[in-house]
């Protein structure tokens, strides 16, 4: 039998699943038309390639990272709102 990527036999493993698992699996599995085995071999990829991915790139990145094309996106605020005392003076005030 040839699989669909390619390979010509598998290993065959056993895991132990609570039954909520096991009915979310099921679920998700009917739901995309797939067998439990193959929704959980592409589960297994994805965590596995997010994994050697975090390998390579230890250093998380920040909010500021994910933020850095608004940095600066706004015309009209004051240059110093962060570091200025006095732009806080009211803060949490109602």
């Amino acid at each position: 039998m040839v699989w669909p990527d390619g390979m010509r036999s598998m290993a065959v493993i056993s895991l132990k699943l609570t039954e909520a698992l096991d009915a979310q699996l099921t679920a998700q599995a009917q739901r995309r038309r797939l067998s439990k085995s193959e929704l959980v071999r592409r589960a297994l990829t994805a965590f596995l390639q997010a994994s050697e991915q975090a390998v390579h790139c230890p250093q998380p990145q920040s909010a500021a990272d994910h933020l850095a094309d608004l940095v600066g996106c706004c015309v009209d605020g004051p240059p110093d709102l962060s570091s200025n005392p006095v732009h806080l003076s009211d803060f949490g005030i109602n």
